[in-house]
């Protein structure tokens, strides 16, 4: 059984090497698909695909912020200089010079903190330190799936405690439908006789249309499918896994049902002011496990 997880997690590793020291920080927050950001040193963007794809294997949905900083040691780093940046700045610094009247000179400490305008000539593709990266990146996303689970398991507890409140519920409900069935029968003769005490017509006949609405305001449907979809949301917890949006289809099917059993019964008596009572302590708890579900992934 594949654990559920919640959208929202955090992991932080530190890594020391030869290279020097590399330190990983990931955390994620809701989100209604698989929208990675991944925030590397500039030398290390030739292995962003690589990097991509290993979270993408060990995440299905959320915002994931992925930040990787890096502090060389051993070795000096030779830095080359973009020369068509640099040449692209002084143009419009010349430009803005003759339009403004500027008479100070073009400053190159501010031109090389440019983003860009120095990289280190030894960043290109090493299979070696590609090998580190994902190393790094996999323990990390281990460590990040492993507090998600565990939030995961807390979100998990709270729907079932309220899916097991739901079920009472629902056999109260289904108690109290074969009470109340005879009290609208019995409402629906009084009306029709109150309004048609001056009009002839045919007793059986009346009779055949007070069941007709009677059998119209039966709830047994709406109860019996709304069991079904509890049981049905208990065995997706059972399975884990990506269920968060099945949850909230499932939330919406009990919500559905809920509101056509509180339109149905609505002039039941006492008794259909119990069931109002229950339909919306059930509407309660839908929402409830809607609002957890969102955080699933």
């Amino acid at each position: 059984m594949a654990a559920l997880r919640s959208m929202t997690g955090f992991a932080r590793l530190r890594s020391l090497g030869a290279r020097g020291e590399r330190v990983l920080t990931i955390r994620s927050v809701n989100h209604r698909a698989l929208d990675v950001h991944l925030h590397l040193p500039a030398d290390l963007d030739v292995y962003e695909n690589a990097l991509r794809a290993a979270v993408k294997q060990k995440v299905a949905r959320g915002h994931v912020d992925v930040r990787l900083s890096w502090n060389r040691t051993g070795g000096t780093v030779m830095l080359a200089l973009n020369g068509p940046l640099l040449e692209s700045w002084l143009a419009a610094f010349r430009q803005a010079q003759e339009r403004f009247g500027i008479a100070s000179g073009p400053d190159l400490n501010e031109a090389l903190r440019l983003p860009g305008m120095l990289s280190e000539t030894d960043a290109e593709p090493d299979a070696e330190l590609e090998a580190e990266l994902l190393a790094l990146l996999n323990e990390g996303l281990d460590a990040f799936n492993g507090s998600r689970e565990k939030e995961g398991a807390g979100l998990a507890a709270a729907i079932r405690q309220a899916n097991e409140r739901i079920l009472a519920q629902a056999a109260e409900l289904a108690e109290l439908r074969l009470k109340v069935q005879p009290a609208i029968e019995e409402r629906l003769k009084e009306r029709v006789a109150s309004l048609l005490e001056a009009v002839s017509l045919d007793p059986q006949r009346v009779a055949q249309e007070v069941a007709l609405l009677a059998d119209r305001s039966d709830v047994t449907e709406e109860i019996h499918r709304l069991e079904i979809h509890s049981r049905q949301l208990a065995e997706l917890l059972d399975r884990g896994g990506e269920a968060g949006k099945r949850l909230d289809f499932l939330m919406q099917e009990m919500g559905r049902e809920t509101n056509t059993i509180l339109s149905k019964t609505s002039g039941a008596g006492e008794l259909g002011l119990r069931i109002t009572d229950l339909g919306i302590a059930v509407k309660a708890e839908v929402e409830k496990i809607r609002e957890q579900a969102l955080n699933l992934e």
